[in-house]
């Protein structure tokens, strides 16, 4: 099959460079087989959007069943049990003021819904807002308009795209004595932003709590609520991207919930159906929903995609969000911080960080860019310990599936030992 797989161009890959790919055969719970034989702990949730394990039979068979009674049918004008059945579910768990839920297929497309109805909102009550804001290192997609939002993978397309204004991250770790007075800095950076264009923008996007691609960099939720009240001040709109965070990922179902803040707009993607299918939403306000409401057909939010709200999608969620309602992400959280103190004496550890079931450090190296040499090769020393990892640059993380069990997440820790002492060999 070698001749296929060359034929297969792979995202996010430079093929002049990387490594022939793993071929899996099969998964189950934490575990990925590859066809040489070889497992590996999945430890990153196959791009965190595995939250229950590999093959889980509830997921498995909630499709399955599904799948006899209704596969697929066109979103617009019609309607289905599974996609209700989900919006009912999610209600309870979602805040309050957010009540119009949005369908899509990926965390790209919720996003780019939700800039294009943030945009559109000013635009149906004849106002001009054009601006967006975006905090740096911040990543939200690849379709363009998430791109343009995000500081990642953008450089070919910086003439398609519209124009943002980005505000400072005050990134900490634990143990950070300099965070009050970046927080403090940042949030003034944020402000005279608003004082300058603030009548011009339609909305601020922001990563709570974590920002993924960036290397799961922090920050607390105290500069949430601070950047969000300016931004309301003003009169933009709030779009709160939680398609990595959300779910459980960071401690609590949304990152939000650890904050005091009312967003307009939560995105909702990746763990959304345990990993089984594609599938997001856009959750929004009342008052969003309302200004799209008139007699002109070009007020109508004119969007939409092949496969919106696909019953096998929504039938996956409903099973993945009862599987969520007895918090195993909890037990998880406690035992990660509990192992990774034992990594924060290590000299090639800096910037150790954690919230949740997600724990990220920083590996000390003069590279911090993607496909830094430092990040693949330990990425390959971990592999031989039989662990899946997929550093950012030098900024290593794990965030396994809920189902690991405290054996195996002690296992990761001493993967994560072990490559760290060879590494260390390399280097010194």
């Amino acid at each position: 099959m070698k001749k296929i797989d060359e034929a297969i161009w792979r995202p996010f890959t430079q093929h002049l460079t990387v490594h022939p790919a793993l071929k899996v055969k099969r998964g189950k719970g934490v575990m990925l087989e590859l066809e040489d034989g070889r497992e590996l702990i999945d430890a990153i949730s196959s791009w965190m959007v595995n939250l229950h394990g590999h093959s889980h039979p509830k997921i498995a068979e909630a499709i399955y069943q599904q799948a006899l009674k209704l596969e697929h049918v066109i979103f617009a004008g019609f309607s289905h049990d599974p996609a209700e059945e989900l919006v009912e579910k999610l209600k309870p768990l979602l805040p309050k003021h957010l009540k119009k839920y949005f369908f899509s297929d990926n965390g790209s497309t919720s996003v780019e819904v939700a800039l294009k109805m943030a945009y559109q909102y000013f635009w149906n009550k004849g106002e001009e807002r054009k601006l967006f804001v975006a905090l740096e290192g911040g990543y939200h997609g690849d379709t363009l308009g998430a791109t343009a939002v995000s500081q990642h993978f953008s450089k070919p397309f910086s003439n398609l795209l519209f124009k943002v204004l980005r505000a400072p991250f005050p990134e900490t770790f634990w143990g950070d004595q300099e965070v009050e007075k970046n927080e403090a800095e940042a949030i003034d950076a944020f402000r005279n932003i608003f004082a300058e264009r603030g009548e011009e923008i339609a909305a601020v996007i922001i990563e709570p709590l974590m920002q993924g691609v960036s290397g799961m960099k922090q920050c607390r939720p105290q500069f949430l609520e601070a950047i969000e009240k300016i931004a309301h001040q003003y009169g933009s709109l709030v779009i709160f991207d939680e398609v990595l965070t959300g779910f459980g990922r960071t401690g609590t179902f949304l990152a939000l919930e650890q904050t005091k803040c009312r967003p307009d707009f939560v995105c909702l993607s990746k763990g959304i159906t345990g990993g089984f299918l594609p599938l997001a939403l856009t959750v929004t306000t009342d008052a969003v929903f309302d200004s799209f409401l008139s007699k002109e057909v070009f007020k109508a939010f004119l969007h939409g995609h092949s496969y919106t709200a696909n019953p096998l999608g929504c039938a996956a969620a409903l099973a993945s969000i009862e599987l969520l309602e007895h918090k195993p992400y909890e037990a998880v959280g406690k035992k990660m911080k509990e192992e990774a103190s034992t990594l924060l004496d290590h000299p090639l550890v800096e910037k150790a960080r954690g919230l949740g079931t997600i724990f990220a450090f920083d590996l000390k190296s003069d590279e911090n860019v993607y496909g830094s040499t430092v990040g693949q090769r330990f990425t390959e020393l971990v592999e031989k310990e039989g662990v899946l990892i997929r550093p950012f640059g030098n900024k290593v993380y794990l965030m396994p599936p809920y189902c690991i069990s405290n054996k195996e997440i002690h296992r990761l820790f001493q993967a994560l030992q072990h490559g760290l002492a060879s590494l260390l060999n390399q280097v010194g």
